[in-house]
């Protein structure tokens, strides 16, 4: 079977995502830790854990070295750390920009070649703030919109890969809790796109067939 690689798959969206391609896929699931993958590897047992700190660069060369064939890479895992301009600080901008785009682009740099003797395919999970960009949302919508840069960047330097970039409006998870915490506001799941609508997305995206490229889609709230 192809082999996947997920990053943040131990819950939320990254789990939804493994759940859907776990059936036509060998599946590599990152996290920052095992023990936080020890419910969907539960789930999924023929999963492999793949736990690394994507920020910890000589780490994650390690854990990449022995991977030497890859289909897909779906670069998942990032943060959500919001505050106007006007309050935040240095170290949440890089906070930010290290772990949503630094994080991905050393990743994706490092997988290069097991992804090329594959054609394989590069999904990146996006957002709808990197495409609009709304107050409060500084430094996670320059995150997001240098993420699309990269993967526009990457679909032309590497013409045998394809490069999607995926961008779901709010979507109900964990870090969508926190977030509408943060704003003081109500939690209502049902106001947010569900992580299996996304899921079934990027399997739609990885199913295209070959004589087609699914550059960008986009997924907004009803």
């Amino acid at each position: 079977m192809p082999t996947a690689l997920i990053t943040g798959a131990s819950r939320g969206l990254g789990a939804a995502i493994a759940r859907e391609l776990a059936p036509t896929h060998d599946l590599l699931l990152g996290a920052r830790s095992a023990e936080s993958l020890t419910d969907i590897l539960r789930e999924l047992p023929g999963a492999t854990p793949w736990p690394v700190e994507l920020t910890d660069y000589d780490a994650v060369a390690t854990a990449c070295a022995p991977i030497e064939q890859l289909n897909v890479l779906v670069n998942n895992a990032g943060v959500a750390d919001l505050d106007t301009i006007a309050e935040s600080s240095v170290e949440q901008w890089k906070r930010t920009l290290e772990a949503n785009v630094v994080a991905v682009a050393e990743l994706t740099r490092l997988l290069l070649p097991a992804l090329r003797s594959s054609g394989g395919h590069v999904i990146m999970i996006n957002s709808g703030a990197g495409l609009n960009a709304r107050a409060g949302w500084g430094s996670y919508a320059a995150s997001k919109f240098a993420l699309r840069a990269f993967s526009d960047v990457l679909r032309e330097e590497e013409p045998s890969l394809r490069v999607t970039s995926v961008h779901p409006g709010r979507t109900d998870t964990d870090m969508q809790r926190a977030i509408v915490a943060g704003e003081g506001n109500e939690y209502r799941p049902e106001k947010y796109i569900r992580p299996t609508t996304v899921a079934r997305a990027v399997r739609d995206i990885v199913d295209t067939p070959k004589d087609a490229h699914c550059t960008e889609v986009v997924l907004k709230v009803r």
